[in-house]
């Protein structure tokens, strides 16, 4: 498999299949809103566009970045959302680097949404499909956050088969900006066990799939099968 790299602001045209990286924290937190029993997660354009979306549907449930807001009905942070009762729900998601990423690639062939909790079901996805070229966005800091990049990079280097360490890609993605910042409060809307739920590899067995759906960006969790040889369901 042949792996590019880039950034939001890297992406000229839709790619065949992209793997969208939010480790800190859109992407960890949309594995643990399906954890906690959520049917399917919409990724908003913008706030305006969530709001509007939970006025029409009131039973959604709505979460951003940030601080708790009028109109959203969680943050966008893992601790807070593992004690959350999802059940059967629609999630709307909207976040300043994650979701705005998957929504670039909209129009490619298959998208992927990943973080270090979802690696091994990701990497275990393209290798069933047998992809030649994937684009790996990196979603943070323009492109350059190394959290996003060493998880993109450990996806890619497992999706070729390779036996990996994942140690130094964890510690990269541990030293990084994004977790200063979370761990030092300077971002709200946060949990003081944010940091350490983002870095928990392989906590779930289910890939994460997004697709339009009735116009919507829908992001919705795809069972891996343990052997690469074995059919998707």
């Amino acid at each position: 498999m042949d792996a590019r790299f880039v950034g939001i602001a890297g992406l000229v045209e839709a790619p065949s299949v992209a793997v969208v990286v939010d480790v800190m924290r859109a992407f960890t937190v949309a594995a643990w809103t399906f954890a906690q029993g959520a049917e399917k997660i919409v990724l908003a354009e913008s706030l305006d566009d969530a709001r509007a979306l939970k006025t029409r549907h009131p039973d959604w449930v709505a979460l951003k970045d940030g601080p708790p807001a009028e109109g959203f009905d969680l943050v966008n942070s893992p601790g807070v959302l593992r004690a959350a009762d999802l059940h059967g729900r629609t999630v709307v998601q909207k976040t300043t680097a994650g979701t705005v990423g998957a929504l670039a690639v909209k129009d490619a062939a298959l998208v992927l949404c990943a973080g270090f909790v979802v690696a091994e079901a990701t990497a275990r996805l393209l290798r069933t499909r047998g992809h030649g070229s994937v684009t790996f966005v990196v979603t943070g800091e323009d492109g350059q956050a190394d959290e996003d990049l060493a998880c993109a990079e450990y996806i890619a280097r497992r999706s070729n088969g390779a036996e990996v360490d994942a140690s130094p890609f964890l510690r990269r993605a541990a030293e990084s900006r994004a977790a200063a910042e979370l761990a030092e409060g300077v971002r709200q809307g946060t949990h003081p066990d944010d940091v350490a739920l983002c870095l928990e590899l392989d906590r779930f067995s289910f890939a994460m799939v997004a697709a339009v759906e009735d116009s919507l960006m829908v992001l919705r969790p795809r069972t891996v099968p343990a052997h690469t040889d074995a059919p998707v369901t």
